[in-house]
Order: C-alpha cells, then sequence, then structure tokens
C-alpha cells in the first residue's frame, strides 16, 4: 500500500472516472447522421423551400376540408347572386351563374392536385422500370431502348392530347392518360443515369457474382441510391401536370363544366376582365402561380439537400 505522503503526490485527475473524461477528438467530432437525416437538416435550413412545404400542406388540407365547411354547393346556381364580388358572405365572391368562387377553388385544387399526383406516380413508375431495366442491362438493349425514347420524345405533345381527346373524349381521365403517354421519358433519363454509373459498384458487381436475379439487384441496391434524383424529379413533374391541366381546361380540353379546375375558372374569368368582375381571374391564377412556385422552390431545395456532393 503506497504510503500517505505517497497517495498525496498522485495527480487528482487519474481518481476523475473515465465517464467524465472526454478526448478533445471525441468534443469536435459531431454525432453521425444518416443520408435522410442529415438531407432533412440542410432542408430545413432553407427557409424558402420550406415555405414552399408550408404553402403546399396547408393547400392539401384546406383542398380536402376546405369545401366541406362551405354553406354553398360547387355546381348549384344562384341566380340572384350572380358576380357578387368578394364580401363576408362570399370570401372570393361568385361567378355569372351565382356560384361560390371560395368552394369552386378549393374543389379545382382537389382536381388539380389529383392530376399531379397521378402523373407523378404514374411517371415514377414506368419511368424507373423502364429507365433501371435499360441502364443494368446496357448493350444493344439500352440503345433499342433509348431509340424509342427518343421516337415519343419527338411526338407533339398538343397534337397526342388532341388525338386522344377524339378518341376517349374531354374528361379527366383523359388528360392523366395524355399527361403519362410522354411524361415518364424524363424519369426514365434520369433514373437510367444513375443506374450506369451505379452498377459498377462493387457491392452491385459482388451480388451479380453471387446469381442474385437481376430484379433483386435494380429493387435492393440500385433503387434506394437513385431516390433522391427521382424524389426530386417528381416534386417538378407535379407542378407541370398541374400547369398542363390548367392549360388543357382553359382551352376547353379539360375538365368540363359544371366541374370546376383552376384553368375553367381562369377561362370563365377571362372572357369578364373587361367588365370589371377582377375576382373571376384573379382568384384561380393566384392559386396556380403560387401552387407553381411552391413545387419548384421545394425542388430547388431538395435538391440541394439530397446531393451528396453537399454534405458535410
Amino acid at each position: 500500500m503506497l504510503e500517505k505522503q505517497e497517495y498525496k503526490q498522485i495527480p487528482d485527475e487519474w481518481f476523475v472516472p473515465k465517464k467524465k473524461k472526454k478526448s478533445e477528438a471525441e468534443a469536435v467530432v459531431r454525432p453521425s447522421l444518416s443520408y435522410w437525416h442529415d438531407a432533412w437538416r440542410r432542408l430545413v435550413k432553407n427557409k424558402l423551400a420550406m415555405l414552399g412545404l408550408f404553402f403546399l400542406v396547408i393547400l392539401v388540407v384546406m383542398a380536402i376540408f376546405g369545401p366541406m365547411f362551405s354553406p354553398y354547393s360547387v355546381t348549384k346556381a344562384s341566380f340572384t347572386e350572380q358576380n357578387l364580388p368578394p364580401s363576408a358572405s362570399h370570401w372570393f365572391g361568385t361567378d355569372d351563374l351565382g356560384r361560390d368562387m371560395y368552394t369552386r377553388t378549393w374543389y379545382g385544387a382537389r382536381i388539380s392536385l389529383f392530376v399531379g399526383l397521378m402523373a407523378a406516380l404514374i411517371d415514377f413508375i414506368i419511368g424507373v422500370i423502364y429507365g433501371g431495366f435499360s441502364g443494368y442491362k446496357g448493350g444493344k438493349t439500352d440503345n433499342v431502348m433509348m431509340r424509342v425514347i427518343e421516337i415519343l420524345y419527338g411526338l407533339p405533345y398538343l397534337l397526342v392530347v388532341i388525338l386522344l381527346m377524339v378518341v376517349m373524349g374531354p374528361g379527366l381521365s383523359t388528360i392523366i392518360v395524355a399527361l403519362s403517354v410522354t411524361g415518364w421519358i424524363g424519369m426514365a433519363r434520369i433514373v437510367r443515369g444513375q443506374v450506369l454509373q451505379i452498377k459498377n459498384y462493387e457491392y452491385v458487381l459482388a451480388s451479380k457474382t453471387f446469381g442474385t436475379k437481376t430484379s433483386r439487384i435494380i429493387k435492393r441496391n440500385l433503387l434506394p441510391n437513385t431516390m433522391g434524383p427521382i424524389i426530386v424529379q417528381m416534386t417538378l413533374t407535379v407542378p407541370t401536370a398541374i400547369f398542363a391541366e390548367a392549360f388543357l381546361s382553359f382551352l376547353g380540353l379539360g375538365v368540363q363544366a359544371p366541374y370546376a379546375s383552376w384553368g375553367v375558372m381562369a377561362n370563365d374569368g377571362l372572357s369578364t376582365i373587361l367588365s370589371g368582375y377582377w375576382w373571376r381571374l384573379f382568384f384561380p391564377a393566384f392559386f396556380i402561380s403560387l401552387t407553381m412556385f411552391a413545387f419548384n422552390v421545394l425542388g430547388d431545395g431538395l435538391q440541394d439537400a439530397l446531393d451528396p456532393k453537399l454534405r458535410r
């Protein structure tokens, strides 16, 4: 045993519990974050992207529940309340048939968002399968599949829509089909480019060596590593589809009366703008513009957040 005098000469820090000690390296190293956690952390720092996300959440909530809390019908006319300006009774005013613009605006948001999300979902399914298979196979298969894409890409979009309208008739389902005929091409190209790069990584080559099926390699190894660009592309597909639906409805090729969509409402409002009924064009045009802006800034924010080169 140590004598009393020798015991006093032992440094006090020897008796500090190990749990309380921290090395300088541990003090400067930040906690380990997963790829998606780090992407969310960077997205939150982008105030403009979060503002767009906040507006889209509000838009979805109002599209679902907004018409439920309105005492007015979407299609029922009231000839005693024609072209009334915004007031306490009708927050967004009324149209030439006395229909409440507030109810029709949020009902139109349902249709526009439904078209955008359905178009993005179809583009995702077709584009990921087509582009993933083409990029993974490579060689002659890839060349043939890319030539097919180039042929489809050269088709005039408006001509395809008009032909489908003649065959299928105008309506919501026709718009979705028309948007999906060539809409998946961009997604397929992005997925193909990512797969061409990732398929030569060591873990993919090891899976091939062990005889793993192609479908399983694409599902387990390739797709999870391409989800970043895919998500960004989907956020940009939705506003494109919404604007296309509004444009077609504006031309009379989309949703037909008496049902409401932002394009139909904008078309009706444009004819009366010179008569002083400004609210009939303002509200649908305002929400179309704001929705496009929100999706685009959110897509830009996701592109920066999901870029592995910008990860610190």
